[in-house]
């Protein structure tokens, strides 16, 4: 597959999916969220193969993606104990994540995923490494059909 052409007016990013963000103690942050701007939990979930447990509180089309770690050798268990508390990641829809993959592939960008996987609430998603975007971690995320 050959790079985009910056010219070409069609992102292959569709809507800011969500922003991730890494906290020890996720009751609390849920009743922070709850509490300071009357915000509720909308979907959650654990993911075993990320090693974390999510709560999504939504904010229009988008997320808030609160994520504590289930086991002290998850990414965001290093991510804390590096770093500590704080945006982690921001999620972006795409219509293919496949595609977009490949373009970021194709344009030399640093992948941690080499093909698409299965995320929560039945998207695939795959994650781009900040070291080819700015210094943001950066997950593209395809709805279910």
């Amino acid at each position: 597959m050959t790079r985009r052409d910056p010219s070409d007016p069609v992102s292959l990013l569709t809507e800011l999916d969500h922003v991730g963000i890494a906290v020890h103690d996720l009751e609390a942050a849920i009743a922070y969220y709850r509490d300071t701007y009357g915000a509720t939990v909308t979907h959650r979930e654990r993911i075993e193969l990320d090693g974390v447990e999510e709560a999504l509180i939504a904010v229009a089309d988008s997320y808030i993606q609160l994520l504590c770690p289930t086991r002290p050798d998850s990414p965001v268990a290093r991510f804390l104990e590096r770093r500590g508390e704080g945006l982690h990641h921001v999620g972006y829809r795409v219509d293919d994540c496949a595609t977009a993959l490949a373009s970021v592939r194709a344009g030399g960008g640093a992948l941690i995923d080499e093909a698409p996987r299965p995320g929560s609430r039945g998207t695939t998603v795959a994650f781009v490494h900040p070291k080819g975007a700015f210094g943001t971690l950066i997950e593209l995320v395809q709805e279910p059909s």
